[in-house]
Formats: structure tokens, C-alpha cells, sequence
């Protein structure tokens, strides 16, 4: 099997790949290096604590590349013509999309005849952006859920394949989230590669209805949802 993994170049996306090189014969990462920037401030202080509690988790303090994992081709956007084309030249059976921007027509075509995108959160009630956060922010903890589903021309709108619970825990911290939620990706990944493999399909069902869009997150409300994040758990059993 042939799979494709489009994403870009950071922790949680680097042990994504490590960990599914090891199930798939054959793997090849398209990076971006860009992306889009808001027009005002989004950086939190719970996000350098984040990266370097993943650093620790998952790398033993280190901070390996993609790259280190699985070859690459790396372009400024997803979308630009030499992504298309090495998308085209691997001929994947079956390609991932994993917090990249949206994907354009072209590269949809590039992709192959299955592509799937990796979500964080519901997109029947979050599209977009920071889905998490914008959960939180709402008090909506049932919807702190990985869905992957169809990748379409949409923008998170392609029929479901499956969703997980991001499993949360007593006493637990917002910069732990990101964390948890890529194993919950991976574990949606290695179910749909298994069915397929079995198979020779992933069975879907279409979304039945249309969350709303969602943008970037500011600064000021990520201190607002790492109270309410940590004011859930504490009550968790």
C-alpha cells in the first residue's frame, strides 16, 4: 500500500509519521512550509509548554524533523505545482491530509482515488480552524473529538469515516490536548488502513449537517479555555 501524508513540519506531525511509516510499505510526506497568518495575535504561553512537554513524551527531549521519518518533498504551499506533481508521481492509494491548509482542486485530482482529512473536532459543529479551543471556549467537551473524514472541494465537508472521543483525564492541562489528540488520529489512521487493506474500500456516511466555520483563535480567549479546560477535568473521575 501506497500512502501520502500531507501535513507540515511539526512535533505532533512528526511522531504521525513515525509512528504510521512503521504500519505502511511504502510512505511518502508532502511538507508545507507556509501557512495562513492572522491579521492579530494567537500565540498563547500554554503552547510553548505544549511543545516542550511533546518533546519530552514523545522524543526524549530531542526535536526531530519529518524528514528524519520518511522521505519528503517540501514546498512553500500545499497546493503549488511541484506539490501537485510529486503527488501525481507517487501515485498514492491513499492519501492524508494533516493540518494543512485547504487543498485545492488540483491537488485533490494529484492525491488519488482515496483522499481523507484528519480534523480536530466534529465538522458537523466546528469547521475550520482551532475546533478544539472553540469547543472549550463554548463548554461543548463532547465535541473535544479527532474526526477523519472524506477530503472534498468543500472545506471540511466530505462524508465521515469515523470519530474518536480525544480521551481526557482528571487534573489534566490544555498544552496536554494536542497530545492526546494525535493518538486518537493515529488510532482513526490505522483503522481506515486496516479496513482498506481488508477491503479494498473505507466505508463513509455523509455529514448531516454543516458546522459552523470557525476561524483562528485570538490570544486573549485561549485564556479564557485554559481555565474552562482545566476547570472541566478537575472534575473528571
Amino acid at each position: 500500500m501506497r500512502v501520502l501524508v500531507l501535513t507540515t513540519d511539526t512535533l505532533h506531525h512528526s511522531y504521525f509519521v513515525q509512528e504510521l511509516v512503521s504500519q505502511v510499505p511504502k510512505l511518502h510526506v508532502i511538507l508545507e512550509t507556509t501557512g495562513v497568518r492572522p491579521p492579530f495575535e494567537v500565540a498563547h504561553s500554554f503552547e510553548p509548554v505544549r511543545d516542550q512537554y511533546e518533546r519530552d513524551m514523545w522524543f526524549k527531549g530531542s526535536e526531530p524533523s519529518v524528514s528524519d521519518f520518511a522521505e519528503a518533498t517540501t514546498c512553500t504551499n500545499v497546493n503549488d505545482s511541484e506539490a501537485v506533481e510529486a503527488a501525481k508521481q507517487f501515485m498514492p492509494d491513499i492519501t492524508v491530509a494533516f493540518g494543512i491548509r485547504k487543498a485545492e482542486p488540483a491537488l485533490i485530482r494529484a492525491a488519488g482515488p482515496r483522499v481523507v482529512n484528519l480534523h480536530g473536532g466534529d465538522p458537523e459543529f466546528y469547521r475550520g480552524l482551532d475546533s478544539h479551543l472553540w469547543a472549550i471556549y463554548h463548554n461543548d467537551f463532547r465535541n473535544v473529538v479527532t474526526t477523519l473524514h472524506v477530503l472534498n472541494e468543500a472545506l471540511d465537508d466530505g462524508p465521515l469515516i469515523g470519530i474518536r472521543p480525544v480521551a481526557l483525564c482528571r487534573d489534566m492541562r490544555l498544552y496536554q490536548l494536542r497530545h492526546r489528540n494525535t493518538e486518537a488520529a493515529l488510532n482513526l489512521m490505522r483503522v481506515a488502513l486496516e479496513e482498506l487493506q481488508r477491503t479494498g474500500h473505507i466505508a463513509s456516511r455523509s455529514q448531516r449537517q454543516t458546522g459552523r466555520y470557525y476561524s483562528f483563535m485570538p490570544a486573549v480567549l485561549k485564556d479564557v479555555c485554559v481555565k474552562r479546560f482545566e476547570k472541566y477535568c478537575a472534575k473528571l473521575e
